[in-house]
């Protein structure tokens, strides 16, 4: 067997697994409750067969159930990109000041009077996107250098986290008390129109991810290499900024900025299959698993605390991160 032919087979066997570990979290997630449905049950709700209680039981949990993975994936798709762009394992939403940007968008539209999930989930979207804009513009100095980047993303975040930090203590109790839970990250109460829109989003970012795949990895040699190879470098920079901006702020305008996901699935998935590069399919499947099993850890395995998902990502994440910095 050959070296490619080995990373192959240790690819495919990666996913697999992969795979299994967010059907098991989404079956589990069906099930578990305080209303119980088993295989058979799950069954009859995809033949139309099942009773009105399970019917009711699996519109409540399947939105949440499918908008773990689902999320994840486009989180995992946004980390890889930006970590592909500054070749750097630090380079994600959560460091360069995405998260915080779409915090105080959200925060903004609540100061201005702002209350139905349309004006927030908006509110999150103009955040990002002004974050994101703020940081090329600083950081962007005849080119666009990925240690650069981060270094400026890191102060647009602080600058941004500081003037969230005065909302709070400011600002009226309701309104601070909305903007907490929301900046805590969680999938309670997903219905299925929002589900719906991120999932048609993502498919035509998805879309767009396929000419990108060859640049990503020319990037990979160096921006030299990839400008000889006929790259249009600044550009593609441009196109994979927006194309990872979109995937991280449509899961934050819809379940708020869920932590560490974008910054540890790309290298997760690396360092399982033992690849020199990171891939998009492996950063996307890693990323669904790691939501899934952190959502169903949130919803049942600490007892009769229920904190939100992204509680759970900060503190593993954290430990991630941790151990990063000291390997790095």
């Amino acid at each position: 067997m050959t070296a490619r032919t080995a990373v192959r087979s240790r690819i495919w066997t990666v996913n697999l697994l992969t795979v299994v570990v967010i059907v098991v979290c989404f079956a589990v997630s069906l099930m578990v409750g305080r209303s119980g449905l088993t295989v058979a049950d799950i069954v009859e709700l995809l033949t139309g067969d099942g009773s009105a209680r399970d019917r009711l039981v699996f519109d409540w949990r399947a939105p949440r159930a499918l908008a773990a993975p689902v999320f994840g994936a486009c989180l995992g798709v946004s980390g890889m990109i930006f970590q592909s762009l500054t070749r750097n394992a630090l380079g994600s939403p959560d460091v360069i000041g995405l998260n915080s940007g779409a915090y105080t968008g959200v925060i903004i539209v609540l100061m201005v009077g702002g209350s139905g999930f349309g004006e927030v989930a908006v509110g999150a979207v103009v955040g990002s996107i002004v974050a994101a804009f703020a940081v090329f513009v600083f950081a962007y100095r005849g080119g666009l250098a990925g240690f650069r980047l981060i270094i400026v993303g890191i102060a647009v975040s602080a600058v941004l986290s500081s003037f969230n930090q005065w909302f709070a203590v400011r600002a009226d109790l309701d309104e601070s008390m909305r903007a907490a839970i929301w900046g805590a990250g969680s999938l309670n109460g997903m219905t299925w129109t929002p589900l719906v829109a991120v999932t048609c989003i993502a498919l035509v970012m998805a879309c767009v991810l396929g000419p990108l795949s060859h640049v990503m990895r020319a990037f990979e040699l160096g921006e030299e290499t990839a400008a000889s190879l006929g790259v249009r470098v600044e550009r593609a920079k441009l196109v994979m900024v927006l194309v990872g901006v979109v995937f991280t702020a449509i899961v934050t305008a819809v379940a708020g900025p869920i932590a560490f996901v974008s910054l540890a699935a790309p290298q997760i998935a690396k360092r399982l299959v033992r690849s020199p590069s990171l891939t998009v399919t492996g950063s996307a499947l890693v990323g669904a698993a790691v939501l899934a099993v952190g959502d169903l850890t949130a919803q049942h395995l600490l007892g009769d605390v229920s904190p939100p998902v992204g509680a759970v990502t900060v503190t593993l994440g954290g430990l991630y991160l941790i151990w990063l910095l000291l390997k790095e």
